[in-house]
């Protein structure tokens, strides 16, 4: 299976585009979208979803054109939005059951594919208690079971751990990440952290515009040597956060410990550490202008 993005834009009124030429061709595996709010990524999702229509480019779906035939994309597509809406008097089982219909899936078919996503998203115990009254991590987990009610070949999941606690993300993101042998999954997040743990591929977006596109360890090569650890006083902070690209501070007895991304040695006394792909990717906005690289 394949996802042909090719240079897709999508404008806003006169002059203001969300994204512009973007291309990518994705895989089986999981797609990590990384970029700042407002970067464009969830403009990219709704085009992807057929939501919307791009105003420029085209994607394709298996080589089908998804604008001009929308359905061969729809009838294998998961997609939870970033403003995932549910009915909260109704129960994940009649929420579900609710949904499987408007899809064409109903009588046992619909039973039993919704008992198993139950289990899968570890709600079984929950199944019957109204949604209104669910944490934010279990109404998310019924937010992806709804998106794989039709078993999808593409899985689109937007912002899909904001809000979420430390140890719901962490489960939300496993869940993710067993999801995605056999399909095409794309996890769109401004948290690195989410995009590091899941994403076998990262694409990276800012204003609109496609600065990365690649495997983990090629976005780390870009800083490979660039990392430094300098210890500053309380008072020397702030000027070095004008200077420099900080990606991390840790107060200690000594002073600050300071993450520093810079080409050269930032300070006598710097030492050099391994990148992160957080390190990475500061550098990387750091670097890019308003036009894609």
């Amino acid at each position: 299976m394949n996802l042909e993005i090719c240079e897709v834009g999508k404008c806003y009124g006169t002059d203001l585009w969300g994204i512009s030429n973007l291309s990518l061709d994705v895989g089986t595996g999981v797609l990590g979208l990384l970029g700042p709010n407002g970067a464009g990524k969830s403009t990219l999702m709704r085009i992807l979803s057929t939501v919307t229509k791009a105003t420029t480019g085209s994607v394709k779906w298996n080589g089908v054109d998804i604008a001009t035939a929308p359905n061969t994309v729809r009838k294998v597509l998961g997609y939870l939005p970033q403003d995932f809406g549910i009915y909260p008097n109704l129960n994940a089982i009649e929420f579900l059951t609710y949904l499987a219909a408007a899809r064409g899936i109903s009588g046992k078919s619909a039973n039993k594919r919704i008992e198993q996503l139950l289990e899968l998203v570890n709600l079984t115990d929950a199944a019957k208690r109204p949604l209104g009254s669910l944490s934010g991590g279990m109404k998310q987990r019924v937010g992806i079971a709804q998106a794989l009610l039709n078993d999808p070949q593409l899985l689109i999941v937007d912002e899909p751990t904001a809000g979420l606690d430390p140890e719901e993300r962490v489960r939300f993101r496993s869940l993710l990440a067993e999801l995605a042998g056999d399909r095409i999954v794309i996890l769109s997040s401004h948290i690195v952290s989410d995009i590091e743990a899941v994403a076998t591929s990262i694409a990276i977006i800012k204003k609109g515009f496609l600065q990365f596109h690649g495997v983990p360890e090629n976005l780390l090569a870009g800083v490979d040597g660039k990392v430094w650890e300098l210890i500053v006083s309380s008072g020397e902070l702030a000027a070095v956060r004008q200077e420099f690209i900080l990606s991390g501070t840790v107060r200690t007895g000594e002073g600050v410990r300071v993450r520093v991304v810079a080409d050269e040695q930032p300070g006598q006394g710097a030492r050099p550490l391994p990148p992160t792909l957080e390190d990475a990717y500061l550098y990387l906005l750091a670097g890019a202008g308003d036009r894609g690289a």
